[in-house]
């Protein structure tokens, strides 16, 4: 089959196009077909800093398209299903093995595009806001990197649950968009103080939950942006930094820091559930995911080097 796969880790010029043998499944895998591959934040983290697990090193961990075949102990799928899988790498290839318990059904009225983007996009939201951040309508949320897919999904998933939300982006176009899906305010963070900003918003309290998909050099900002007993999601690292707290910076403000991984809760029935009700809703077009570019997969090095420099809105395809 044809992917794209690296033997090393580094920029987007390590993903070469090419020819890897087809992935084996064992007995309770799903093999899928790949349609459309959505690049996620994490792919680009692994790509730069991981282990390759081999010489041709299929990157990638999300991607939907149709069930070529199933292992001997899976009860869920059969073949010319549509499904999303996710798994440890291997999304950017034409055929994808991942684990049953992380495969989630389609429905025939949501593209395949949109699709692909759900489970990482909606699940992780999901959790930051309400499984671990225990957001209650009334409160103040900020969304750090509120343009990229994890963002807009906190973005809309917040507003709907009663908060008032703050987001960043770079620019003012894609804070204009932000608010077509519930933004309450916007901070561009290249221009404005972020923790300044959001002080004025607030009256000066402050925003009680902090959602984080940026890491880096914003740090000190967005602690100062938090009210007293704030919550600080730590989600990703798309500055290609992660943020380091010390002592005094959680007693400062008795905060309270949550790490949020959805890859180790993307296997269980609750994960699946939400994903699923979530489906519906974008079939009911109660939600969306918008969709940036869509490269062809041979153009696997430009598409990431889009996702990393081009301050993409929403998600970033591949098309085998």
């Amino acid at each position: 089959m044809k992917a794209a796969y690296c033997s090393q880790a580094g920029g987007p010029e390590v993903l070469t196009y090419g020819d890897v043998a087809d992935p084996v499944i064992g007995d309770g895998d799903v093999l899928v077909r790949v349609e459309a591959v959505s690049i996620e934040g994490g792919d680009v983290i692994s790509r730069r800093i991981g282990q390759p697990a081999s010489e041709r090193h299929v990157v990638g961990y999300q991607a939907g398209g149709v069930v070529a075949a199933v292992g001997a102990a899976v009860t869920r799928f059969s073949p010319g299903q549509r499904v999303v899988a996710h798994a440890a790498f291997g999304s950017h290839a034409e055929l994808f093995a991942a684990p049953e318990a992380q495969c989630f059904a389609v429905p025939d009225d949501v593209p395949m595009d949109v699709a692909a983007t759900v489970p990482v996009t909606f699940g992780t939201a999901h959790d930051a806001l309400f499984e671990f951040g225990k957001m209650a309508a009334g409160e103040t949320v900020l969304i750090q990197g509120a343009a990229g897919g994890v963002g807009v999904a906190c973005v809309q998933l917040a507003k709907r649950a009663g908060a008032t939300v703050i987001g960043t982006a770079h620019g003012a176009d894609r804070l204009e968009r932000l608010r077509g899906l519930g933004l309450d305010h916007g901070i561009d963070y290249a221009r404005e103080d972020i923790g300044a900003r959001t002080k004025e918003l607030t009256g000066g309290r402050g925003a009680d939950l902090v959602v984080d998909m940026a890491g880096g050099k914003g740090l000190a900002q967005l602690l100062a942006a938090l009210a007293y007993r704030g919550r600080f999601a730590a989600i990703g690292g798309s500055s290609g930094e992660f943020p380091v707290f010390t002592f005094r910076d959680l007693l400062a403000k008795n905060l309270t820091v949550i790490g949020v991984y959805l890859a180790l809760e993307i296997g269980t029935s609750r994960i699946r559930d939400a994903i699923a009700a979530y489906y519906s809703e974008i079939a009911a077009g109660q939600l969306v995911m918008p969709i940036d570019r869509v490269f062809p997969l041979s153009q696997a090095a430009e598409a990431h080097a889009h996702v990393e420099r081009g301050h993409p809105f929403g998600r970033v395809l591949l098309h085998p």
